[in-house]
């Protein structure tokens, strides 16, 4: 099987089942659980927005020209209090009313220990699976994506808004009570989130008290003790027993590779 990368395609089930696209091609990877796997990187890669073939690629897959054009590569994605259209200097206004003026959702998550996100309303449970969280739960829904960074920027003074890969992939992590959680960080930001609230209008920030807690089950079979991380650019050829899948990482015997960070890059795989 052969063809280029993106991010894998996941559902959330028990375990959740994972599928890794190929070009026009995707390939069941639960099933290769507990077998050897190979993959061999040919040294092209295609942008993930124009597909052109590139030798490099930034921001997990873009050539250079889609890079420094497109909105969606900007720092106010990573960073949405900073937003470019708020400012008056997005790049593609069109592309940021549409992206950005949806609903988003505020979460909390645990990863590798509690930690605050925002994600899209279309984009859950993925964005909590990509992130390899064993626990999820909404806790608010905003207008806007801009919205959602401001309250992501209060809650974090109380609780990271990062997730550790490595205790991620390590497994080093235990469940915890969201919903107490939940409410402990309310009421400490409560007085700056009504400040938002009273900026913004009725409406522009709504609680989810009612959201169900969502419990991720990964099909993992064993988890690393450490983390040896392969590179595509450093070495082309990967193999080895596949023992499970987390986030966006294949968890092989001798290493992981996050197969987002590969974005656009042809590769070959080969299943015995």
């Amino acid at each position: 099987m052969f063809g280029n990368l993106k991010k894998m395609k996941v559902v959330l089930d028990n375990p959740v089942q994972y599928q890794l696209p190929l070009s026009d091609q995707l390939v069941d990877m639960n099933p290769l659980i507990g077998k050897p796997i190979k993959l061999v990187y040919t040294g092209n890669i295609a942008c993930v927005h124009c597909n052109r073939t590139i030798t490099k690629s930034f921001n997990q897959g873009y050539c250079y020209p889609c890079f420094i054009s497109l909105a969606q590569c900007d720092m106010c994605i990573m960073k949405p209090e900073t937003c470019h259209f708020e400012a008056g200097t997005c790049r593609e206004p069109s592309w940021g009313e549409e992206f950005c003026f949806q609903s988003h959702i505020v979460y909390l998550a645990n990863s590798s220990g509690v930690k605050v996100g925002i994600t899209r309303g279309t984009q859950v449970p993925t964005r909590w699976i990509d992130q390899g969280a064993i626990q999820a739960l909404a806790i608010m829904e905003v207008k806007s994506r801009y919205i959602s960074g401001l309250v992501e920027v209060i809650i974090a003074q109380h609780v990271s808004d990062k997730t550790s890969w490595q205790r991620m992939l390590k497994n080093q992590v235990e469940p915890v009570d969201l919903m107490a959680k939940r409410d402990e960080l309310l009421t400490l930001c409560e007085v700056e989130i009504s400040e938002v609230l009273s900026r913004f209008g009725e409406g522009s920030i709504k609680p989810l008290p009612d959201a169900e807690l969502v419990n991720i089950n990964f099909p993992v079979e064993t988890y690393p003790l450490k983390v040896k991380s392969f590179n595509f650019d450093k070495v082309p050829e990967v193999e080895g027993i596949l023992q499970g899948i987390k986030g966006q990482y294949l968890l092989l015997d001798t290493g992981v590779i996050n197969i987002r960070k590969f974005s656009g890059y042809e590769v070959e795989l080969i299943c015995n």
